[in-house]
């Protein structure tokens, strides 16, 4: 009998430093036994190959896809052939799962929608009081040689300001219960959600999203990325904003228009920003957030508020187990992704 294959696409637990150890995916070997044959992405340059014919040809006769950036396409499908049964997210996000196409092809589809509720709470948190603080002027003028408490500007009370957060689930959630705390008022606008849901986090909803940038002082993004939320921050939103009010981004790049955003930096319609993702990942690879990664009103950090070693050690166990259950003819909920309108 021929073992089951798995195709890991692009294990980012598996590099080190500009190479890949398939030693490494001990979890793995350890959850799926020696029984199914594990095969990872091709790598070169530093990085997996996801456009390159090597990755079709890996991917063919697989039962399983483990997906972590690699986009689903129907040119992947194809190349695994008739035999695949699932795609699994290695992460939260499901922009690139492609549910719709999934469910077209009869395909399950799951993420890992919970494993870093904590890292990102905790980040956000991290880049909203490093924006309140003017953590990182003070930081720079101090090791650079001058001792200055204004550096950076004078501080606002939070306890006076307002908390607006965008997109309520896991996490919105979380930061409502770490954040909020520093905050006299915590608002809401998720659609999905009834507004008493809110009411049970000491926060209010509102009804539109022009109603909370109106009336918040930081505002923080958690919404999933949709063609309902790209660009969802443009610049009517940007303009919508309090004067001097702080953006905090852990979720979603394409969630903002880093045109609009530099506008908004540059002219002064914002008081800054805190970002860890961006569209591409690396804003290296568009002109267009370079003057925001200058702007000294921005802190920023590498797609890295999901980051623990309890975190990715979670996410190894959890996907290997979803594969091990999909290899068994099992079908977890938690996890399981549907396209948007799909009861």
């Amino acid at each position: 009998m021929t073992a089951p294959r798995v195709l890991y696409t692009d294990p980012a637990w598996l590099r080190t430093g500009d190479t890949i150890d398939p030693a490494l995916a001990t979890v793995e070997t350890e959850v799926l036994g020696g029984s199914t044959e594990l095969l990872f992405g091709p790598f070169a340059d530093g990085r997996y190959q996801l456009d390159s014919p090597e990755l079709a040809a890996r991917a063919a006769g697989a039962e399983v896809l483990v997906v972590y950036r690699c986009q689903v396409t129907p040119e992947l499908l194809d190349a695994a052939g008739p035999g695949l049964k699932a795609v699994v997210r290695q992460g939260v996000g499901v922009d690139n799962l492609n549910a719709e196409l999934l469910q077209e092809r009869g395909l399950l589809g799951f993420n890992v929608p919970d494993y870093c509720v904590d890292e990102v709470s905790s980040h956000t948190t991290a880049l909203a009081l490093a924006l309140e603080r003017a953590v990182v002027p003070q930081h720079r003028t101090l090791t650079e040689g001058r001792f200055d408490i204004y550096a950076g500007g004078v501080p606002r009370r939070t306890s006076s300001r307002t908390l607006g957060i965008v997109g309520f689930g896991r996490i919105g959630r979380a930061v409502a219960r770490k954040l909020g705390v520093h905050y006299g008022r915590t608002l809401v606008f998720d659609p999905y959600i009834g507004r008493d849901l809110a009411e049970g986090y000491g926060a209010h909803a509102v009804d539109t999203l022009t109603e909370l940038l109106a009336e918040s002082d930081l505002v923080t993004l958690h919404c999933p990325l949709n063609p309902e939320t790209d660009r969802i921050i443009d610049r009517t939103a940007l303009r919508g904003m309090r004067e001097g009010a702080y953006l905090i981004n852990a979720a979603r790049g394409r969630l903002i228009d880093p045109v609009a955003l530099t506008e908004a930096l540059e002219g002064g319609w914002i008081g800054g920003a805190g970002l860890d993702v961006f569209s591409p990942e690396n804003p290296h690879d568009d002109e267009a957030w370079a003057p925001v990664l200058k702007h000294p009103g921005v802190v920023v950090s590498s797609h890295r508020a999901f980051l623990s070693s309890d975190a990715e050690a979670s996410s190894r166990r959890r996907v290997a187990e979803l594969v091990r259950d999909v290899l068994a003819g099992r079908t977890r909920l938690v996890g399981r992704v549907l396209p948007e309108g799909s009861a």
